[in-house]
Formats: structure tokens, sequence, C-alpha cells
């Protein structure tokens, strides 16, 4: 039977067996009444949760038994699922309402060429560890190998990806690359592409970011997050810059999507393949000023962006190593990649804590955290839009905002301590450990995941909020995000929102009708006003067609009192 009548067949078996006991379909809420579920009594600057699930939909809230002041709520309709990309539509109201916006009506932010190659490395590591998992190392070894460091002017050949869609099972997608170390450090090795454009970085130069990645990066990054792995006994990290990196993008498409700055790749780290280079190798642009290669790279933009780069590859690198090679889960090695949300989360992380380590010079401090408030500033503008836990892990740029935004929260809370080594020693638990993805947050701050999303969620509104007593728990510590922007944006890049952009629409509490789409790991937000002497009102917190939300959604009303 040819397979499209076989699929129609099946299609038309299935239906006739099932159509005798097709499920009831689910019957709408009843309204909520005064003394419904899910009663909301609290104080100004306290906060609660409604699980609808429980509660029949429903959230009631007492008179206003002012006759002079509002009372104002800040109610954050949202998911806690820790299913990637899960979502649902819903209403927050009691009426009818029209259809919501489907999942990825919203224009999304456009990630760069850089970020969806990033992306597709990431996911072609999860598969590569699959096929061909790397050599595992459940333990120490009782002697340990001989270190034979890089010398310089060793010269070596290297494979690297020549097209954005590079595949470690398919030599076509490398090209060898001749190579000579021009300067080595004591845990950096730097080679220089013998091929690259001339001139470009003098010896100084070079020497001048050996020094920069030797003595200050990879010391933040290994501090924050563990050590790489040294599969190739060397005990250092190669940088390799070459031009391959440049002409990965056409010089229109540098233009108009960006390029790629440097990147890591796993299969370096997978001794399986023709194409693994067997070393930690971080791969980097070359300067070409005339613009030979793609579009033109002068010396000092290449000496700006690679630092960033590294210190965000790096910690994908370290991240491989910890999860993969070193923890091994019960069933065996290796231990699958850490979820990439959480993983893009730490390296956006790992750009700050870099750029930190040049404060008080503001202007290399900019260089390095540009991106992290870019990112956030387009999440911050429609949350609603965009996931938290998503498959892609990547995203757009406001899924960038989410990730950073939610894993400096995390530190800020749960490091125990407001030292760079209490921090470090935080971050560092979310790297040493078998567990991935939400179940690592929930191990590492001992924290359900609802209490975590609800906690920053609020946070990301009343962190500072001005004139109000933010209690502890929802705020960050490292930055006052009101202030920042406007700040950054002038400072660093006008492209940074010059406003903080979080702003929620005001809405009446007794008469909301709103509608929108729950989207795992992020919310809704509104500001529920409710007027002198005004009686109690309830919010039906509903899908759609007004019937129960999806109990594995984990739906959720969070609610704080702000007056």
């Amino acid at each position: 039977m040819p397979k499209g009548l076989w699929v129609v067949a099946v299609s038309s078996l299935l239906a006739a067996a099932c159509s005798s006991s097709t499920a009831p379909a689910p019957k709408p809420l009843a309204p909520c009444t005064a003394t419904s579920g899910g009663r909301v009594n609290i104080g100004v600057a306290a906060d609660t949760t409604v699980d609808p699930t429980q509660t029949a939909g429903c959230a009631v809230f007492p008179a206003n038994p002012s006759g002079s002041a509002s009372v104002e709520y800040l109610v954050i309709a949202q998911s806690a699922s820790a299913t990637p990309d899960d979502s649902q539509a819903f209403k927050l109201g009691g009426s009818a309402l029209a259809a919501p916006p489907l999942v990825g009506s919203t224009p999304a932010s456009v990630p760069s060429v850089a970020q969806q190659f990033d992306l597709r490395l990431r996911l072609a590591e999860r598969e590569l560890v699959k096929t061909a998992p790397p050599r595992p190392l459940r333990a120490p070894p009782r002697a340990p190998a001989p270190v034979t460091p890089v010398v310089s002017g060793n010269v070596r050949t290297f494979q690297v990806c020549n097209v954005l869609t590079c595949d470690a099972r398919n030599p076509s997608t490398f090209s060898s690359v001749t190579a000579t170390a021009l300067t080595v450090g004591q845990h950096i090795a730097l080679y220089v592409d013998n091929a690259a454009p001339q001139p470009g970085l003098t010896q100084a130069g070079l020497d001048s970011v050996r020094v920069l990645f030797d003595t200050l990066l990879y010391p933040t990054d290994t501090a924050a997050f563990g050590r790489e792995s040294d599969i190739d006994t060397n005990g250092q990290v190669i940088v390799l810059m070459t031009g391959k990196v440049n002409s990965l993008v056409t010089a229109s498409q540098c233009n108009s999507s960006g390029f790629v700055a440097g990147y890591f790749f796993g299969a370096d780290l997978i001794t399986a393949f023709s194409t693994s280079n067997k070393s930690e190798i971080f791969y980097s642009i070359v300067p070409d000023p005339a613009g030979t290669l793609s579009c033109a790279h002068s010396v000092s933009q290449v000496k700006q962006l690679v630092p960033v780069t590294f210190v965000h590859e790096f910690q994908h690198m370290i991240s491989f190593n910890q999860h993969v090679l070193l923890h091994c889960t019960v069933s065996g090695c290796p231990a699958p990649p850490e979820d990439l949300w959480l993983n893009e989360g730490l390296s956006h992380y790992a750009e700050e804590n870099g750029g930190r380590m040049f404060l008080p010079d503001t202007a290399t401090f900019c260089a390095f955290v540009f991106g992290d408030l870019f990112n956030a500033g387009q999440y911050l503008a429609s949350p609603q839009d965009h996931f938290l836990v998503d498959t892609a892990g990547i995203g757009g740029l406001a899924e960038r905002g989410a990730y950073w935004l939610f894993v400096r929260f995390l530190v800020d809370q749960f490091a125990g301590g407001t030292t760079q080594a209490a921090e470090n020693a935080f971050t560092r638990s979310l790297e040493a450990t078998t567990q991935v993805g939400v179940p690592n947050v929930v191990a590492s701050t001992g924290t359900s995941f609802p209490t975590v999303v609800e906690r920053w969620t609020l946070a990301n509104y009343v962190s500072d909020l001005p004139s109000f007593p933010t209690p502890p728990e929802l705020q960050y510590v490292k930055w006052q995000f009101r202030t920042a922007f406007p700040t950054f944006n002038s400072k660093c890049s006008s492209r940074i929102p010059g406003a903080f952009p979080l702003a929620p629409p005001s809405v009446t509490g007794s008469s909301a009708q709103l509608a929108g789409m729950l989207r795992a790991g992020s919310g809704n937000y509104y500001v529920m006003q409710q007027a002198p002497s005004a009686a109690s009102f309830a919010l039906l917190f509903s899908t759609s067609a007004g019937t129960a939300l999806r109990t594995s959604l984990i739906p959720q009303l969070a609610v704080l009192r702000l007056q």
C-alpha cells in the first residue's frame, strides 16, 4: 500500500475505534463568587500566588475599606511549566473575549547569524554525544597524565568549519587551516592562521590579547564555572584566530544579519570524528580591514569583540566538560549537556561577570554588558510574548535577555552572600552536576520552580520600584534597572532602551477583561486598580474558552500589593 494511503487507512481505523469513547468536552468554569476559593488578603509589599487548578480558576480580592485611598495590585498571569515551549491561551476576567493571539503570532526579535550558528553547534553537540560519545572521565586518574604545553612557534593543522551548517560527520563542511602559535601563556596558546590577511595584529597586540585571556578572563571563568577538560594534555586552551571564521558569512550577510566573532564546538572533544581537533579550542575572527574575506573588521574591533565572545564561549566549553565528561548519570556516561536555555543564560552571565573585572573602567564594562542589556530590554518590553523555558534555548534576542535576567536573579538570591566567592560557588554548583535545566535550578536553589518563577517575575518589576519597600527576596542585588537603562543608554549605546521598558497596562480589577498566551517560565503583567470604598472583586483565570487551564502548564497568578 502506498505510504500516503497507509497513513489515511490507519487514521480512519483509529477514528472508528475511538468514535464511541470520545472524551466529553470540558465544561466552562462557574463564575466566581465572594465565597469562592483563591482568596487574596495581603498587605502592602506582600505577595501570594493563586493556583487556578485548585480554586476553580478564581482569585477573590477583598473590598477596599478606605474611603480615600486606592488599592493597587501587580498581577502576573504565568506558567511555571518545566516543559519547553509549553503554552496555552488564557483569559482573565469573566465574560467572553476575542480569541487571543496564537503562539508565534507576535513578531519576535530575530537572532543574528552568530546566534543561529551558536544554536546549531549546541544542538549538534547533543546529537553527537548520543551517536559517538566521548570517552568518559568517571574520576580523576591516580597519576595525572604528563602535561606538554604548546611552545611558541609550533605549527599545527586544524580542521575548521567552513560553512554555518558544518557537521562533524561531514568532512566537506570543514577546511584544513595551518596556523602558528605566536604567543603562549600559562593557560592560553594563541595560534594565528598562516593565511590571515596582512597587516593583522602586531606581536605586541597578540601578546596583549593573550595576557588578557591568560591572566584575567580565564581565571574569571574557571572560578565561576569550574575547569575545562584537557584531552590533549597540554594544560592550555587553544585560541585559533583564523579567517575561516570571518568567511562563514558573506559581506552582504555580514551587513544584513551580522557575523560570527568566535565559537566553541564540543565536537572537538569527541575523538570519534575525523573532523575533531581533539583539543580545547576557541575559534576567533582575524582582523581584515580591507574586507578581503567578508565585511571589514579592524584591529580595534577584533580586540574589543573577541574577549567578550571568549568568556561567553569558554563557559560553553567548561559546561561541556562538567556535564558531559565529568558527571555521569546513574545510567552511565556521558551525561547530557546542559539544557540550551540555561546553558545560554550562564554564558550571558559570563559576559557580565567578565566585564565586572574591568570596573571602574565603564567603557570596557559597556562592551561586555551591552548585549545583555539590549536583550533584556527587548524581553522586558513584552515578556508575555516570550518563553523562558524553550526548546531552542537560543531564541531571539528577547529570550536571551530572559535567560540572562533569570540567571542573574538566581545568583543574587541564592549565592548565600554578596561576595564574588559566594557567587562563584553558586554558579559552579549549576555546572558540577548531573542535573540539567529546571531540575538543576531546583536542586541548586533548594526552591520549587514555581516559587522561583513567581519571585523572578515579580522582581523584574518591583526590584527597584521607587518609594516601595521591596522585600529582599524580590530584589536584584547587582543591578538597579530603572536607573541602569537610562545610564547605559547615554554612556554605552543609544540602542539600549533609554527608560525602564517594563510598563504593565493599568486596569480596573472589577472590570478586567484580559486575554493572552501563557508561555513556560514567563508571564503577562497587569496593574489592577481598586477604587476607594470599592466592593470586593474576583478574577476568573481560565482558558480562552472559559474552561480549566491544564494542570501540566502549572498556571498561577502571582499577586503583589503595590499600595
